[in-house]
């Protein structure tokens, strides 16, 4: 249906529902003289008179009464769907799907996430936790909260989280047997947990006085998740690499401890990533204003929430 077309049914819808000109004209926002118009290509085109005018009003046909009785409904739920698009733009809702690194997800998700729910009731927030990149659009997510070199050229990044540092971790049981690395070249000697990201194993960089260094460890495990490398730390069955935030509470409680401080690397922070500027779904941009709104602020964290909650019993 072409688009004139339509909009000629939407003129006779109008003019029915209130057998006036002068009230559809008003309606549809155009002049009486221009909907008479649009009737009478209508009337034309179907080749059957819709309406009866007269001096003293307007009337359905037989024939525009069944037509009446056929269009109202479907545009009624136009209607409605504009409106309840309308109601999702002031009022948030449906379900939210973020790819989230561990990291990020204890860092940017898990201090706002029970202010933001309460905020948006209609929102439901699901999370698939995962280290390596994303194909944000192809894996259908509505947005991926990552480190900036996972974004691709055509996607948006918005900085959601303070710079942050990495750390390798032990635990106190297993560096009482090994001993503490003095630098990485000592990491040859030692059983680390070593990390499988995007299919290929994760060199752990050190930087130290401007000098980077990319170290290749070994180790009995090898994870694809930062959890379960710190599951493993925390086990003792090596030393491992993480996000500074994800090892926090562990190293404060005493159940790790941290080595290679000297040669701990730096990263700008998380991204938020996401396409297009356009449109941009309520619900992601509550998020968006969420996060921004926390960063403005500087609002401390709880140093007592751990994400995910499991790793809390350890």
């Amino acid at each position: 249906m072409k688009r004139s077309e339509l909009a000629d049914l939407a003129a006779f819808v109008a003019v029915a529902e209130g057998l006036s000109f002068r009230a559809g004209a008003a309606r549809l926002g155009i002049t009486r003289s221009a909907l008479s118009h649009c009737m009478q290509q209508l009337e034309k085109r179907l080749d059957v008179r819709l309406l009866h005018r007269s001096t003293r009003g307007v009337a359905l046909t037989d024939s525009g009464r069944r037509l009446f009785d056929t269009l109202r409904p479907a545009f009624a739920g136009i209607e409605q769907g504009l409106a309840d698009l309308d109601h999702e733009r002031a009022s948030p809702s449906g379900r939210l799907r973020l790819h989230v690194g561990v990291g990020a997800a204890a860092a940017v998700i898990a201090p706002v996430w029970r202010a933001f729910l309460a905020a948006h009731p209609r929102v439901e927030l699901e999370l698939e936790l995962s280290d390596g990149p994303v194909d944000v659009v192809g894996e259908g997510f509505d947005a991926a909260i990552a480190i900036r070199d996972f974004a691709a050229a055509d996607m948006i990044a918005v900085r959601v989280s303070d710079p942050w540092k990495a750390v390798v971790v032990g635990a106190p049981s297993y560096l009482a047997r090994r001993g503490e690395p003095a630098t990485p070249d000592d990491l040859s000697v030692h059983d680390c947990v070593q990390y499988r990201l995007d299919g290929a194993l994760f060199p752990w960089p050190f930087v130290r006085e401007g000098a980077r260094r990319k170290i290749a460890v070994h180790g009995p495990v090898t994870v694809n998740s930062s959890d379960l490398a710190l599951r493993a730390a925390v086990d003792g069955l090596g030393l491992a690499w993480m996000n500074d935030g994800v090892a926090e509470s562990f190293l404060r409680a005493g159940q790790l401890v941290a080595v290679l401080q000297d040669w701990s690397p730096s990263y700008d922070g998380y991204f938020l990533i996401y396409p297009g500027r356009r449109q941009v779904p309520s619900a992601l941009r509550a998020l968006i204003d969420t996060l921004r709104a926390r960063r403005a602020s500087r609002a401390p964290t709880d140093p007592g929430l751990v994400f995910p909650g499991t790793l809390a019993k350890v």
